[in-house]
């Protein structure tokens, strides 16, 4: 039986006392059986969705080859968007607090390359970035990997899907031929193996249990008429209607049309896909991870790496092609012990993809029809738009003005008219603060921000929309 007690690893007792501080009381199933390969050196094949817990699987591994006393980039951690890539960066950071004085930075397009040339200058330990700014990287001669211990590429998949097949070869040139190569990927593609064949070393294969069953997560399938979707789609959401739903298209045209359309009709929805300025990306995940909008559609690949709590439903506007893609978009809801609500639409000419998703999880779906959807009664535009709790202030100024969520919590709550208890989450971005705060607080903190001041000095407030 394998044990999930993170004392059976041969760690240092700094990094087991921090693991505890962390509140990791025991190894998730794919820590278990990752760990004890990654801490002897071996090369690593593992299939493992996302929120199962490889980020602290990989990390741990990593950390414990790391020399702090050598200033020389030591380990590489490919992501497929700059999401994941901040996601992974700040959770090696929390478990390298038990090693002083570790360098990690991150590099991923989207960010001017001035600031990352600047932090490249005295050689970081860790590299996590995006396969597109680290060739760049490197082929500016910025980044150098020749004593590179670790590499690992997470999402492995994604990375595929999104072209950068030819990137990440190129960049593995530039790594030594003995190294420790960690390959993730949530779902398992002929590609997958081809590429572990060609660039690691007797793998340890590792599929983790149970991927395809989640008892928490209730699944429901809607069969649709043709030029119906959307007025389905709006019958199920003043349905059931769930505080947080991620959308799924298949095509980032249709995320942009949909969101337009439950726009126009009272709801709050956003879309999230490839032609998104940066800070454009950044703001609609920011509202919808504090609450700020119910309703974020996005295609597979944009969508790939987030990680976003209590998400209350997945909706399968159109089906994926692929069924293992369809357990791992309804696998985001129904975490962390919570409930979780997956609706897929489909015509009746998609049978096929209904029967094959059924094989693939090994257990029949439940297909309800569009006539048992019950619209509320009482059919005011507020209950029919699902209006989010939040709104979402954006101050133009972040932390190189050297602002931090209590400077911002304090200029809020000084002359107590506003309790803290109002207050939502705050992000912090470069040359932006963003803050959500209950939606009938919203004109007076919008107003205590643009005529006061922050740590002294009068910074430009509006409302996101």
């Amino acid at each position: 039986m394998t044990t999930t007690d993170f004392s059976s690893l041969p760690l240092t007792a700094a990094m087991l006392a921090n693991i505890q501080s962390l509140q990791y009381h025991a190894m998730t199933p794919v820590q278990a059986q990752c760990l004890p390969a990654v801490l002897k050196g071996r090369d690593l094949l593992a299939q493992a969705k996302t929120g199962s817990g490889k980020t602290a699987a990989f990390a741990i591994g990593l950390l414990h080859r790391l020399v702090a006393g050598t200033y020389r980039t030591q380990a590489l951690v490919l992501c497929p968007t700059r999401e994941l890539a901040d996601q992974v960066s700040r959770e090696i950071r929390r478990l390298a607090r038990a090693i002083p004085n570790t360098r990690i930075i991150t590099l991923c397009g989207g960010n001017p390359l001035g600031p990352q040339l600047l932090s490249l200058k005295r050689h970081p330990h860790i590299v996590v970035g995006t396969p597109g700014r680290i060739l760049k990287h490197l082929e500016k001669g910025s980044l150098d990997l020749d004593v590179l211990e670790t590499l690992v590429l997470d999402e492995a998949d994604r990375m595929l899907d999104m072209g950068f097949h030819e990137d990440i070869m190129r960049i593995i040139d530039r790594t030594p031929p003995r190294r420790q190569t960690l390959l993730f990927s949530a779902t398992y593609p002929d590609a997958i193996q081809e590429v572990s064949d060609a660039i690691q070393n007797d793998p340890v294969d590792i599929r983790v249990a149970g991927a395809h069953h989640n008892n928490r997560i209730k699944q429901v399938f809607y069969a649709i008429q043709k030029g119906k979707r959307t007025e389905t789609l709006v019958a199920l959401l003043q349905h059931y209607r769930p505080e947080s739903s991620l959308v799924f298209c298949n095509r980032k045209q249709q995320c942009r049309e949909l969101a337009d359309e439950l726009w126009q009709q009272g709801f709050h929805a956003l879309a999230l896909h490839g032609d998104l300025e940066q800070k454009e990306r950044d703001q609609v995940l920011i509202q919808f991870s504090n609450k700020s909008s119910s309703i974020l559609i996005a295609t597979d690949v944009a969508a790939r790496g987030l990680d976003i709590s209590d998400l209350q439903a997945v909706i399968n506007f159109e089906l994926s092609p692929d069924p293992e893609i369809h357990i791992h978009r309804i696998g985001r809801t129904g975490r962390a012990g919570n409930e979780g609500l997956a609706i897929s639409l489909f015509l009746e000419s998609e049978q096929f993809r209904i029967k094959a998703i059924e094989a693939f999880q090994d257990s029949p779906v439940s297909i309800e029809k569009t006539a048992s959807l019950a619209v509320p009664e009482h059919k005011t535009q507020e209950n029919c738009r699902l209006s989010p709790p939040m709104i979402t202030l954006c101050i133009n100024g972040g932390r190189k003005d050297k602002i931090r969520a209590g400077d911002l919590l304090g200029a809020l709550t000084a002359n107590a008219s506003l309790p803290g208890k109002q207050i939502g989450k705050i992000n912090i971005t470069d040359n932006h603060t963003y803050v959500a705060v209950e939606r009938p607080v919203a004109r007076q903190a919008l107003q205590i921000l643009s005529e006061g001041t922050i740590k002294g000095r009068r910074f430009r407030a509006r409302k996101l929309r």
